[in-house]
């Protein structure tokens, strides 16, 4: 399709080069506007399932860029599968890991511990940091319908303020969930970016925490000036109580699954990190060798599985049969979350075939030599995130997107001035900022939770948006303070 033409302007002619290294920016800035609408168009106006939206869009895309015709539809095929490759696995056990824990009573056990290290009086504290750190394995609405019933318990308990609990809880979710894998957001832009998956681990829990911190205290201010009741929930019948401590798994297996995954692929990070400065002959070297494996994150994750299904059936002994169904139920979930994931990053690698992140960096370095880095790019990545987000809705399609723009401008650390990990933090919050009614996090956060759409708006919609401007506040300080190159 070398002829194609769009608004009388010859695709092929305008994305030529003009020289040595420079692209022409019009071409490729016009396809990656096309891509974006073709997204935003099929899930926004048609209602279409997002898989479809974004390998539609790749599909497009391709077919705009110059290279042979023969390959334009292969590649696009290719790309899928690449990306698959790299997180499908991560992703499938993640989903029978969150499966596991919940259904075992593990993910239970695991609240109950803050709420006894904190104390009941610290409630609101204990559901965030529960959220916290469910969140890293599990998708954030299963967090949040798993911990609404002990929010509402709480409230009836404590006489805490309800706003304060739910808010408190959703937030310690969803920071984890847009920062640090397995979740498929980050995940996927580690991928992209080339990010070492120890290293987004390590610095996705370095800007979360302090940003986890802050907005503890602009909930806390929400909670004080907004007066909302806890309501009953409209379809449900009498709300059963907690499970008794007796009937739980024992601390150790139940928050295993969830930290084991962190320290092994952490470990390697480090080790390897270490290993670069040693002799040959070094003992790290050998260690290294142990960690390379160990700290694989498709092994890590398998083994985190392995004991999350052991869990579940040595405290709920189900049959063979349930069993089968526990797992094959997790992976129709995770399922989905690969075919998107997938999609969208041969949706991203199909923008950088059509040099649209050459063409971005000429308009932001002005000739094109000067180079692609400080902290402006962060506040960049944050912006395009932040509207891909609040166009779209979906906060891992806006990740996807964002990191496909920016991964083909990125030469090296150095010239970026700090580690690309920084630049992963700041889509990440990017992409939680402006959620509103076309976000499924908002609908589930107000009906689950009892709330208007009007009350979810000045709620929900502020502490997020909030979170996600702090996050990156701090993540732009660290990247000063700490660049990690």
């Amino acid at each position: 399709m070398e002829g194609r033409t769009l608004n009388g302007l010859n695709l092929s002619t305008v994305l030529a080069t003009q020289g040595a290294g420079e692209v022409a920016v019009a071409g490729p800035l016009l396809i990656l506007a096309v891509g974006i609408a073709v997204v935003i168009g099929m899930i926004v106006a048609l209602r279409v399932n997002a898989f479809l939206a974004l390998i539609t869009a790749a599909l497009v895309v391709s077919l705009l860029t110059p290279g042979e015709f023969s390959d334009k539809i292969s590649r696009v095929a290719a790309e899928f599968g690449a990306m698959a490759g790299k997180i499908g696995l991560v992703i499938a056990f993640a989903a029978i890991i969150g499966k596991c824990l919940i259904d075992s009573g593990a993910a239970d056990r695991v609240v109950r511990l803050f709420v006894g290290l904190l104390g009941e009086k610290r409630c609101a504290i204990s559901l965030m940091s529960s959220g916290f750190v469910l969140s890293v394995p599990v998708f954030f609405d299963t967090v949040f319908y798993l911990l609404l019933p002990l929010a509402r318990s709480m409230h009836r308990r404590t006489g805490r303020s309800y706003l304060l609990l739910i808010l408190a809880m959703g937030a310690g979710a969803s920071i984890t969930h847009s920062l640090v894998p397995p979740t498929p957001g980050p995940l996927l832009i580690a991928g992209t970016l080339g990010i070492d998956l120890g290293m987004m681990i390590l610095v996705g829990l370095l800007c979360a925490a302090p940003t986890a911190f802050v907005i503890y205290f602009v909930v806390g201010w929400l909670a004080r000036r907004i007066d909302i009741p806890m309501r009953p929930l409209e379809g449900t019948g009498p709300e059963p109580e907690p499970l008794p401590d007796e009937q739980l798994p024992a601390l150790l297996p139940s928050i295993l699954p969830i930290i084991l995954p962190v320290v092994l692929i952490s470990m390697h990070t480090i080790v390897s990190t270490l290993a670069k400065g040693a002799d040959e002959a070094a003992m790290i070297h050998r260690i290294g060798a142990v960690t390379t494996v160990l700290g694989n994150a498709n092994l890590a994750m398998l083994l985190s599985a392995a004991i999350a299904l052991y869990v579940l059936w040595s405290q709920r002994r189900p049959t063979r049969e349930q069993f089968a169904r526990t797992v094959e139920s997790s992976l129709m979930s995770g399922g989905v979350i690969i075919l998107i994931t997938s999609a969208g990053g041969a949706f991203g690698a199909m923008l950088q075939k059509a040099r649209v992140a050459e063409a971005i960096q000429q308009l932001v370095a002005g000739d094109g030599t000067a180079a692609f880095g400080g902290i402006k790019v962060l506040f960049m990545a944050f912006f395009i995130a932040t509207l891909l987000k609040f166009a779209q809705g979906s906060s891992t399609v806006s990740m996807i997107a964002t990191s496909g723009m920016l991964a083909g401008m990125i030469a090296s650390p150095q010239a970026l001035g700090y580690h690309p990990a920084y630049l992963a933090a700041a889509i990440g919050f990017g992409a939680q900022c402006g959620n509103w009614m076309n976000d499924s996090g908002f609908w589930i956060f107000a009906k689950m939770g009892g709330l208007t759409e009007i009350e979810t708006l000045k709620t929900w919609t502020v502490t997020v948006s909030s979170m996600a401007v702090i996050g990156l506040l701090i993540t732009a300080a660290f990247a000063t303070v700490l660049p990690l190159i």
